[in-house]
């Protein structure tokens, strides 16, 4: 078989593709994409396990703020979006010149966002944890995870952009190799800042093991320090080395309105959306944290434990975006309807197979995170609660990523909106003080099912498509 490059031109083109071709496309791109998604949950389980072993107000602190920090993750992946899935359509339409200036554009608007973003954060760091109804012996150590992860949000921002570019333009390999890279280097930093200067033995080998014993801080610090360095590989790969997008001479930038109104039209109401996942997020939160730190524990480690099952789902999703945004490009409307359906029944075999192993071997994946019984129990029930979910929560992750490679935004964003709102909060308010945590997760899980068959109907209904009456 031809490699993922040429199947991509291929089918740009408009060439014959057998059912093989493209299912065997799809596979091609999501791989590296479903990789990196894991890698990225391997940093955060690494951080949580790492954190959980000193004590369960250490996880409480970072589990009462995480909602918060994905408010804010959510909104740079506003900006990346309004840029790479214009990219991907440029790309498809053969128009690569066109796209080294968008990516040029994209590059230096989201430097500016995430950097004024980061000054935000860095305001309302200190009194968040008290807004969010944290316990008072929880609260510095929250306020001090929160200030310095989000004093790197500018190299989060430059990742995540200059990754979507990278894979908007048919390279999923590198990103996903970075990312795993990035995983590597966060246990080393995590071991150097986390900890105290100690001893360690390994077998009969003895020795010093240097730290600078900054805790909850130290995690923060340690993920950040490793995307910084991921983030300088992922840009300098992107300007020099990328086949379609890296710099010419000659080619100056310029800022063109048309292509700041459209990313302005596709990623606001992907930021509103991620506003208002993010906010009811928070919402949750604060529906968590009266009952108590060994329940926000639990949660946080539960929510941790889950995403090795659904990030996959979002590596099939940045597959899914590129290939339909660069059918849209090319034209290929039959091809565009294909690989939409195509990448969603490959996203929701995969976490079904994930929901299923998640429920058997949840006792041992939240085991991994803490040693506190207590948490451990907790954590592990409510997560097999949310396997049955998992399905469902595939196809509305597939399907907004095959719309959005459209460009259609605004009404996914809306059913986000009435699917959290209108059905999760409502129903976690009014079971968390009767059955406590699991009302929780009962409430996640009827809203996931709820949203899948929302997008489900989206995708079928194909008012999507109406883009290429508009080309």
């Amino acid at each position: 078989m031809s490699s993922s490059e040429n199947l991509l031109k291929d089918m740009i083109s408009g060439k014959s593709m057998t059912a093989s071709q493209q299912i065997g496309l799809t596979v091609r791109l999501s791989i590296p994409a479903i990789l990196a998604q894991i890698s990225s949950i391997v940093m955060q389980y690494i951080d949580a396990s790492m954190v959980g072993r000193l004590g369960a107000n250490a996880s409480g602190a970072i589990g009462l703020v995480s909602s918060t920090t994905w408010l804010f993750g959510g909104l740079c992946i506003a900006v990346t979006t309004g840029f790479t899935v214009q990219i991907a359509q440029a790309v498809g339409a053969g128009e690569d010149k066109s796209a080294r200036n968008i990516m040029k554009q994209g590059l230096i608007i989201a430097l500016c966002i995430s950097v004024i973003l980061a000054l935000i954060a860095a305001l309302i760091s200190t009194p968040l944890p008290s807004w969010l109804g944290g316990e008072a012996a929880i609260q510095k150590m929250a306020s001090q995870y929160f200030l310095v992860y989000m004093l790197g949000l500018p190299a989060l921002q430059m990742n995540s952009i200059a990754g979507g570019m990278h894979q908007s333009s048919g390279n999923m390999r590198l990103p996903g190799i970075l990312n795993v890279m990035c995983c590597v280097m966060d246990v080393i930093f995590n071991l150097f800042f986390i900890f105290p200067t100690r001893s360690v033995q390994i077998n009969s080998i003895t020795f010093t093991m240097p730290g600078l014993g900054l805790g909850v801080a130290g995690a923060a610090l340690g993920t950040i320090t490793a995307e910084a360095v991921t983030c300088a590989i992922m840009v300098t790969a992107l300007l020099w080395k990328n086949k379609n997008l890296h710099l010419r001479k000659g080619e100056h930038l310029r800022f063109h309105r048309d292509i700041l109104v459209k990313a302005v039209k596709i990623g606001v109401p992907v930021g509103l959306e991620q506003m208002v996942m993010c906010s009811a997020y928070v919402m949750s939160t604060k529906i968590v944290s009266p009952l108590g730190t060994i329940a926000i524990a639990a949660n946080s480690f539960a929510v941790t434990a889950e995403s090795f099952c659904y990030m996959p789902g979002y590596g099939v999703q940045a597959a899914s975006t590129t290939l339909v945004g660069q059918c849209v490009g090319a034209g290929q409307k039959q091809l565009s309807r294909r690989m939409a359906w195509i990448t969603m029944g490959l996203g929701v075999s995969v976490m079904t197979i994930g929901g299923v192993l998640m429920y058997i071997a949840a006792p041992s994946m939240i085991g991994v995170l803490t040693p506190n019984e207590e948490i451990r129990n907790l954590g592990a029930a409510v997560l097999r609660i949310e396997a049955f979910a998992e399905p469902f929560y595939a196809a509305s992750i597939v399907a907004s990523g095959a719309l959005r490679g459209a460009g259609d935004t605004l009404v996914p964003s809306c059913m986000n909106f009435a699917s959290m709102w209108c059905v999760r909060i409502p129903l976690a308010a009014i079971l968390a003080p009767r059955v406590g945590l699991y009302g929780v997760w009962i409430a996640m899980c009827v809203e996931l099912c709820f949203r899948g068959i929302l997008f489900t109907t989206r995708l079928k209904r194909e008012r999507w498509m109406r883009v290429f009456e508009e080309k």
